[in-house]
């Protein structure tokens, strides 16, 4: 049975940084729908010390997600090396689409088959799919494409997550500062050498009172345009689901993988506030009998991009894999694992070894 491996990457971040000032005029609301009475500069202040976000990327308005993946994926096929006819499947994870500056969601044609238009592939039987998956949707479609690789559908996929998460949050609140763009690829192809690449993987599904953990909803402002839909996320529900149930599935796709923590040389985890995923990967640890950790092996970008949902995996991986993150790289042989939680709830994770002699 054949394996998979990385042979590409590819990122694209935004140009346009934004700090703390660009809310310095904003007027939030709670969960109850009532006006925040504290001053502006102490809501951004708090929630710096809580997420550790003080900046985060924007697309520019006359991008959109398809051109934000478009760059992402071309890198990735460049450092490939390969013909881009040569992908058999395009596989794009996001969460709205291809979203226009009014903040509308428009997902026909599909974002993949924007892509594939967008790259120039001219071949018909190079299959495009989207994953709608949460936040977990680029390790979800990594672990698609682990699956149709392993069964003998394809040799060699494109996977890419992109979102534009900064025209879809409600201006009223708070949480609208974690979002951010960007966009992540890797081109994977099969070897068979089944002791490298792709070695185990797991997801999980709560799909029954933690649908509204993480939905879209209208503005936490009712004087505002109710009609229209923004990212609504509960972070207490959210904390304490992915503080209770993240780390056992971590530890059990490692235990697939007969390694041990110890194996592991890098977790490369979804940001989407600093405090929860060190005290998600702290408890990792715990569960193996460890009080401490080297924070090294858990390297983030949060406090400079954000939380730019199914992108923040792969541009994670495509910055240490190409010497871009200052302390942070990779070892030919070793292990690492991508993992990730969100809407669903999702959650999901894999097991990676990098080839000898190859990153």
């Amino acid at each position: 049975m054949p394996n998979t491996v990385i042979i590409g990457s590819g990122s694209y971040v935004p140009e346009n940084e934004i700090d703390g000032s660009h809310f310095s005029e904003a007027v939030f609301y709670d969960d109850n729908n009532q006006l925040i009475e504290k001053p502006t500069g102490e809501i951004i202040q708090k929630f710096v010390d809580i997420t550790e976000i003080e900046k985060r990327r924007y697309a520019s308005p006359e991008d959109f997600n398809s051109d934000l993946g478009y760059r992402a994926a071309l890198e990735a096929i460049e450092d490939a090396g390969i013909d881009k006819e040569d992908i058999d499947y395009i596989i794009y994870a996001t969460n709205f689409g291809e979203v226009d500056v009014n903040g509308i969601p428009n997902f026909m044609p599909s974002l993949s088959a924007r892509l594939k238009g967008k790259l120039g592939i001219k071949r018909r039987d190079c299959i495009n799919y989207d994953m709608i998956f949460g936040c977990p949707g680029w390790v979800e479609s990594l672990i698609l494409a682990d699956t149709m690789i392993k069964a003998g559908k394809a040799k060699t996929i494109l996977v890419v997550g992109g979102e534009t998460l900064s025209r879809v949050t409600d201006p009223y609140d708070r949480n609208k500062m974690i979002f951010a763009d960007g966009a992540g690829a890797v081109v994977v192809t099969a070897t068979e050498d089944s002791t490298v690449g792709v070695l185990a993987d797991r997801t999980l599904c709560d799909n029954g009172e933690e649908l509204c953990y993480l939905e879209n909803g209208p503005s936490l402002n009712l004087d505002h345009d109710q009609s229209q839909l923004f990212i609504r996320m509960r972070g207490r529900k959210i904390y304490e689901y992915a503080l209770k149930n993240v780390p056992d599935s971590i530890k059990a796709t490692i235990e697939k993988a007969n390694l041990d923590i110890a194996d592991i040389s890098k977790v490369l985890i979804h940001q989407a506030n600093a405090k929860m995923d060190y005290a998600m990967i702290g408890r990792l640890f715990k569960l193996y009998g460890q009080k401490e950790y080297d924070h090294a092996i858990s390297p983030m970008t949060i406090q400079q991009f954000g939380n730019s949902s199914v992108a923040t995996v792969p541009t994670l991986f495509d910055l240490i894999r190409k010497g871009k993150m200052e302390g942070q790289s990779f070892t030919p042989g070793s292990h690492i694992l991508f993992t990730s939680v969100g809407a669903g709830m999702n959650i999901n994770c894999v097991v990676y070894k990098f080839p000898e002699g190859k990153i």
